[in-house]
């Protein structure tokens, strides 16, 4: 099984704390759409801001 990323996509980046990933992003991740923009968040960052990010706040508040 090939990990590598499908030409034309570009690796994944979280959008709170910067670390990368080959796209798709990995299951663990969370997307969320803010300002009609797909931004992803990591497992780490998204398990300390799991409550803001079901009570969906923007990432700005969080």
């Amino acid at each position: 099984m090939n990990s590598a990323a499908p030409a034309g996509e570009p690796d994944v980046t979280c959008a709170r704390c910067g670390v990368s990933a080959a796209a798709p992003p990995p299951l663990t991740w969370t997307c969320s759409v803010e300002n009609r923009e797909r931004r992803y968040f990591c497992e780490g960052c998204a398990r300390e801001n799991l409550r803001a990010i079901e009570g969906r706040l923007d990432s700005a508040w969080w």
